[in-house]
């Protein structure tokens, strides 16, 4: 640390003394957790009131705030995306959903809501004072100039890659309160072998991806399916714009294909706003942090941005789709299952590239709780689901019965098309409501 900026150093109980009653607190979004400052919050439990506290996609399994207060007198948890954390609080009533566009995030904060404190993890300074933003970019920068107070936290198990701008990292300088401590490992994401439904999937997937293809690779099994596929594949020079980079991408490097040599942005880099993964994932983005070009969501999610590099390939998973194209990628009912995030952005800057494609990808049925199979092609999303992406932006669905291309078909057209790619038990029932409903 810098003797310049030791003044700054607290301890987390007294940055902690920074939050007042009533006030906003961002914790960030993703694998990056402001861990010490959570403990030190969570101990003014019986000195304050309405404290709210966003976040998001959470996948580590404790808040301590969120824990210590189940009455929610002192503290209330706000979710900008459920993850598996998430879900589980929900169901003990215990997080509250905000939805949101993710690369409208940076305008919310600029323009139409409130911050009073935010809690910065960030990595082990440099010699000149700078740190990185460690595996969560997410809108930080946004968030804490538009803060009344900003708290860095020191984690030193966070990769210290700061990119090969100012778009990953932040100055001491920048702090009025800097905290450190020892920390608990990154947590890790892992992924289960794949079902044969989902080899299926990125096997028609996979037919569709070109050499020098720009991936981006949402979380979920298809997608991760579809990495390994490709790190055994032929295919050459594929390059890295995603939202989140994960073990999929690890794998295509490692296999000697993830070079970035085609990207006409950020060439030679793999570009992305969040990571989490395995150890030797992590153990990657310190190792090698020149190949990297970590940026924040203005950047990284920008479908302008995105729409100026050739052979974009945007993969994600959804919860069902209708005979029309419209997509729930997010619910079930009224429960909240994940969030928006960063899918229209890629499905958007992949529709907008020079033969760029853009996939949702998901099994053609699901089991219910009686052991029934229910269609997740469906006439229309039922009421009180989620549509997260209207049908003109669904370019190709995927399922294990093949690929659906809807672009400049109609109604009908897109409705038949989309049986087809159904399981065989449901097809004949949705055309029938097609030809009845889209003469």
């Amino acid at each position: 640390m810098r003797r310049d900026y030791l003044s700054k150093m607290v301890t987390p109980e007294e940055a902690a003394k920074a939050v007042q009653s009533g006030d906003y607190v961002d914790y960030g979004f993703g694998a990056g957790f402001p861990e010490l400052m959570d403990k030190a919050l969570a101990a003014r439990r019986d000195e304050l009131r309405d404290v709210k506290i966003r976040g998001g996609l959470v996948i580590r399994p404790w808040i301590e705030a969120v824990e210590c207060d189940p009455e929610q007198k002192a503290f209330t948890y706000y979710s900008w995306h459920i993850g598996d954390y998430e879900r589980k609080l929900q169901s003990r009533g215990l997080v509250r959903f905000m939805p949101m566009i993710l690369r409208y995030l940076p305008e919310l904060y600029r323009n139409h809501i409130r911050v009073d404190v935010a809690f910065v993890p960030v990595s082990r300074p440099d010699e000149n004072g700078y740190c990185g933003l460690g595996i969560g970019n997410y809108a930080w920068r946004t968030i804490f100039e538009n803060a009344r107070t900003v708290v860095f936290e020191i984690n030193e198990h966070f990769p210290m890659l700061q990119g090969p701008d100012e778009l990953h990292r932040v100055h001491l300088s920048e702090a009025d309160y800097i905290v450190e401590g020892e920390h608990e490992p990154l947590p890790i994401r892992t992924y289960k072998d794949p079902s044969e439904t989902e080899i299926k999937i990125a096997e028609h997937v996979m037919k569709e991806i070109p050499n020098g293809a720009v991936l981006s690779l949402g979380v979920g099994g298809v997608p991760f399916t579809v990495a390994n596929m490709i790190a055994q594949s032929d295919l050459q020079d594929l390059g890295c714009h995603t939202g989140t980079i994960s073990d999929a991408f690890l794998a295509i490097y490692k296999a000697g294909k993830l070079t970035n040599a085609k990207k006409e942005i950020d060439t030679g880099r793999s570009t992305w706003n969040l990571a989490m993964g395995s150890e030797e994932f992590y153990d990657w983005l310190r190792n090698e942090p020149d190949i990297f070009r970590p940026g924040d969501v203005d950047y990284v999610h920008s479908p302008e941005r995105i729409a100026k590099m050739s052979n974009v390939i945007s993969i994600n998973g959804g919860v069902e789709l209708d005979l029309m194209g419209q997509e729930n990628a997010e619910s079930a009912g009224t429960r909240q299952l994940s969030g928006t995030g960063g899918q229209l952005d890629f499905l958007e800057g992949a529709f907008r590239s020079k033969g760029g494609k853009g996939f949702i990808c998901l099994a053609s049925t699901h089991k219910k709780k009686d052991g029934s199979l229910k269609s997740n092609i469906v006439p229309f999303i039922p009421g009180g689901s989620t549509v997260s992406a209207p049908r003109g932006m669904i370019q190709y669905v995927a399922t294990e019965y093949g690929v659906a291309k809807l672009s400049g078909l109609t109604l009908l057209e897109r409705a038949t098309a989309m049986a087809e790619i159904a399981h065989p038990d449901f097809r004949e029932e949705l055309m029938r409501y097609a030809e009845e409903n889209y003469k």
